[in-house]
């Protein structure tokens, strides 16, 4: 394992930056600002630069490449995400104020969720190694399923844990400002917001599944694989209020972030014949990246064309 005080260091600097966040910043529920949330995804970005950085004087030139390279991978696929949440704040219409308490309770279940996928990752791999050719077919799967999806299709009506928790714990119709759990007549009774939280928790341990494979395709290394996964979700939020009114502009983002997986897929299953250098991973992870948003953002839109100068009236 990695030396015991970037365990602690990150830790430390992550509950700080969580607790100054919800405890000052967003102590009262509001709506975020496009430049709010940019303001914040700075910090969080410099707080991974920060990390990187402690881990370059501690552990080197190579591991930063892994930290740095698994976090760019881990804040690329957090986009995907941003779009699942769009649809589900959407569909359960809640209210902007109340937005970024339901992803902050998202984050902190997500790190708890995301350590323990980690290092049961990692030890799987460690006693089973034939384990890795399988986390590399799913990578070059859940690309090949990224390019050919066209939409992203949310229901949280067939959500089976949220049915199951709606069978054992009554639900209001209504929100009661940013509370999840309420008291009504003297009995407990969740809000919609803590349906809409466990519909967050659950859409992300899906992500999971991608991301977590991913990064222990660069890295094997607990420490690397845990911090740039846990330094991405951290920004999760901001980026969410920063792109979630232009993300749909991003439509050849899906088409890189393939790429990627089916990438690191293939590094993965090859490792044990040849290597794919770190430096090389990192700059083909970011070209990759580079060109789809290029490539949305230059690339115009285009729009059926209408027959002008036909009859178009009744014969």
């Amino acid at each position: 394992m990695s030396h015991i005080w970037l365990w602690i260091g990150f830790n430390g600097i992550a509950a700080a930056a969580l607790t100054i966040d919800l405890g000052f910043f967003h102590r009262r529920p509001h709506e975020v600002r496009p430049r709010e949330a940019a303001i914040w995804t700075a910090i969080w970005v410099g707080l991974a630069l920060l990390v990187n950085l402690g881990i370059l004087l501690i552990l080197g030139h190579a591991k930063a490449l892994q930290f740095l390279t698994g976090y760019l991978i881990e804040e690329s696929l957090s986009i995907d995400n941003i779009f699942v949440f769009v649809l589900l704040f959407r569909y359960f219409a809640v209210p902007k104020e109340f937005q970024h308490r339901v992803l902050f309770w998202g984050i902190l279940g997500a790190i708890i969720l995301r350590g323990a996928f980690i290092f049961g990752g990692i030890a799987l791999l460690r006693y089973f190694e034939w384990v890795s050719y399988l986390l590399g077919l799913l990578l070059i799967w859940g690309g090949i399923g990224m390019v050919r999806k066209q939409e992203v299709a949310v229901d949280p009506s067939k959500n089976r844990v949220v049915k199951l928790f709606r069978r054992f714990f009554p639900v209001l119709h209504d929100y009661d400002g940013a509370r999840l759990i309420t008291r009504r007549e003297g009995h407990l009774l969740a809000t919609p917001l803590m349906i809409v939280l466990i519909a967050v928790e659950t859409t992300d341990l899906v992500f999971a599944f991608d991301s977590i494979p991913a990064v222990l395709a660069i890295s094997r290394d607990p420490f690397i694989v845990y911090s740039s996964n846990i330094a991405a979700v951290l920004g999760l939020r901001s980026l969410y209020f920063l792109f979630a009114h232009v993300v749909d502009r991003l439509r050849y983002l899906h088409v890189g972030l393939a790429v990627v997986l089916c990438f690191v897929g293939l590094k993965m299953i090859t490792g044990h014949w040849f290597e794919i250098g770190i430096g090389l991973s990192l700059a083909f992870v970011a070209l990759s990246l580079g060109t789809s948003v290029a490539a949305s953002l230059l690339i115009p839109v285009r729009t059926p064309k209408t027959e002008s100068g036909s009859d178009s009236g009744p014969r």
